[in-house]
Formats: structure tokens, C-alpha cells, sequence
């Protein structure tokens, strides 16, 4: 159960350290407009001021932290007495020990860990598309510990922060920027630590992600091969096993069985807009893939946070988010 200190008005209290990056406008965007909670505003010329920081901390019941992987370490160190609660959008914590991972659908329990935690790591975008096709396969034990495993997840540009959105969306901006671009080649992405560990993986995945121009939205493709599978498992078995694990979930759907036909086209800006997440299924017995289309702004970062803030305060879950 969550523990919660809330004041006489019974409004818990949210602090937004870091609201000016993306991610912390996109939290507060989903906020601003809730009558359930009351948002604690740092005044601009004192934002960087760490005195003022600790305090708004000290008074919050929640406190995200939207900041880069460094200063999100400082952050908690700043915290540091305060029994504030923290939702860290930074790679800095995802596997830390004493941090729960934000991925409430991860595996039974998830949620019940993340209701009662201090500390809440949020999951990367592009990790959110792997661990949801490839953990409950793993589960399942229809992946083993140490299969060899690829990904290739495409993302809007959005992802890489307002520098990026800036060169995107700049009046003459660089050719190569209509194409898609292929990213992280030396296989060190910082989010290929959380995508093994939460998975259970005994090696990471070659992982391939990929930015496109458009604005957000992604779709992160496992592909697999019937061998891969654990006594050559079939692509129904496949379907059924993230049906089963995502069964009666509410931001994460699995598309009905051969929904995607020769026909059928994904787009990495299919969900793009909201905070769910859908698999997708496609292939023949031989050779399939599975695709998670989300928005990297929503169920990939703020949506995120969002869901796990309704469950450390007790909330119904998708308040806001639906």
C-alpha cells in the first residue's frame, strides 16, 4: 500500500524538478488541469537555487525528477532527510539497487512494489517497446535466460530533447535530417543496462534504434525466429502468451491475432498523442516479429511517470491519462 503524508487539505502535494525540459513540461501538461493534487511552482530565478530545491522537496509528497542522468544522482542527494518520494526520468537510477522499476505491467507484484516505494525509476522509451514484447516471453519460458536477441525501435525526434527538436524543426535544417538515422552504433545505449536486467537476460540485445522526422511516437520491433523459441514455439503461442500477460490491463493492449495481414503497414506515429501502449503480432510460424507502437512522450516517458504517481498516491491509475 502506499504511505502518504498528506496536509489537512488532503490534496497531496507534486514538485517538478526540471519542468522546463521536455519531459517535465509534458508532466505537467497531464497535471496542470487535475483538481486531486496541488502542484508546488519554484520560482524561475530561484530554480537553480538548491536551498529552495530541498525545501519545495521537503513539502511534496511526490517529487519527479526531470533532469539529466548527473544531476538527477545530486538531486537525491539534495533530498537526502527529506522522505520525499521520487519518480526519476533519468537513466541515472533505472538499475540501482533501492529504486523499483516504473513499469507497473512488468510481472505480478510490479505494482504492489511501486505503491509502497520511495524511489521509482522510470523506464527509457525505446526499453519500454523491448521489455514489453520480450519479458513476458521470458516469463513465459518460451525465451530462455540467454537467447540472442535483436531490436530495432524507431522514434520521432522529440525523444532527443529540445536540442534535437530544435535542429528538426529549424528553417534550413540539414538534409540528412528527412531521413531516418540510425543511432547508438558502438551497441553501448544507455537504456541496453535496464532492457537485459529487467528482461532476465544473461546478454543484451544487438539493438538498433533509429530517429525519424516526425514529431513523437514509436514502434520497437523484436524479431524472432521459431529456433529462438523454446521447443520451437509458434507464433499463436507467442500471441497468447502477451495476450495472457497483458490480459485486463488498461494502457496495454495486444492486437487481436493476424490483425496484421501482407496487407497491413505499422507506423512508428500510430499511438502518438496518448499514454497506452499496443503489440502487434505479424508473421508466419518460421519467422515473426513483435512490435510495440507507443508514444515516447507519453507511455515511453510522462505517461509513465504520471501511472506511477497514481499508484504511489493511491490514485485510480490512468487518471489523467485516459
Amino acid at each position: 500500500m502506499p504511505y502518504l503524508h498528506w496536509g489537512d487539505d488532503m490534496k497531496p502535494k507534486v514538485y517538478i524538478d526540471g519542468k522546463d525540459g521536455t519531459t517535465g513540461l509534458q508532466i505537467y501538461g497531464r497535471l496542470a488541469a487535475r483538481d486531486d493534487i496541488g502542484l508546488l511552482l519554484i520560482d524561475e530565478a530561484k530554480r537553480k537555487d538548491p536551498d529552495e530545491r530541498k525545501r519545495l522537496m521537503a513539502e511534496a509528497d511526490i517529487v519527479f525528477l526531470c533532469l539529466p542522468d548527473a544531476a538527477a544522482v545530486e538531486a537525491v542527494a539534495l533530498a537526502e532527510g527529506s522522505g520525499a518520494r521520487m519518480i526519476d526520468a533519468s537513466t541515472a537510477h533505472r538499475t540501482a539497487p533501492g529504486w523499483v522499476y516504473g513499469f507497473p505491467e512488468l510481472r505480478p507484484g510490479q505494482r504492489e512494489a511501486i505503491a509502497g516505494a520511495r524511489y521509482v525509476a522510470n523506464p527509457g522509451c525505446h526499453a519500454t517497446g523491448f521489455i514489453s514484447i520480450v519479458a513476458p516471453l521470458v516469463q513465459a519460458g518460451l525465451l530462455s535466460a540467454d537467447a540472442d536477441l535483436c531490436c530495432f525501435s524507431l522514434t520521432g525526434y522529440s525523444g532527443g530533447g529540445k536540442r534535437m527538436i530544435a535542429q528538426y524543426e529549424a528553417a534550413e535544417k540539414a538534409e540528412s535530417l528527412y531521413s531516418p538515422g540510425l543511432y547508438g552504433l558502438t551497441q553501448a545505449h544507455k537504456h541496453l543496462p535496464e532492457m537485459q536486467k529487467l528482461c532476465g537476460l544473461k546478454k543484451p540485445p544487438v539493438f538498433t534504434p533509429i530517429v525519424d522526422d516526425y514529431y513523437k511516437g514509436m514502434a520497437a520491433t523484436v524479431p524472432l525466429h521459431r529456433s529462438q523459441l523454446t521447443g520451437e514455439a509458434t507464433l499463436h503461442q507467442v500471441w497468447q502468451a502477451l495476450a495472457d500477460h497483458y490480459a485486463g490491463e488498461k494502457l496495454v493492449h495486444v492486437a487481436p491475432e493476424g490483425s496484421a495481414d501482407a496487407g497491413s503497414k505499422l507506423y512508428g506515429n500510430a499511438r502518438a498523442g496518448d499514454n497506452g501502449l499496443t503489440l502487434v503480432a505479424a508473421g508466419n510460424d518460421e519467422r515473426f516479429t513483435i512490435t510495440a507502437l507507443f508514444d515516447n512522450l507519453g507511455k515511453g516517458a510522462s505517461g509513465a511517470a504520471v501511472q506511477n504517481m497514481n499508484i504511489m498516491l493511491g490514485f485510480e491509475e490512468t487518471a489523467g491519462l485516459l
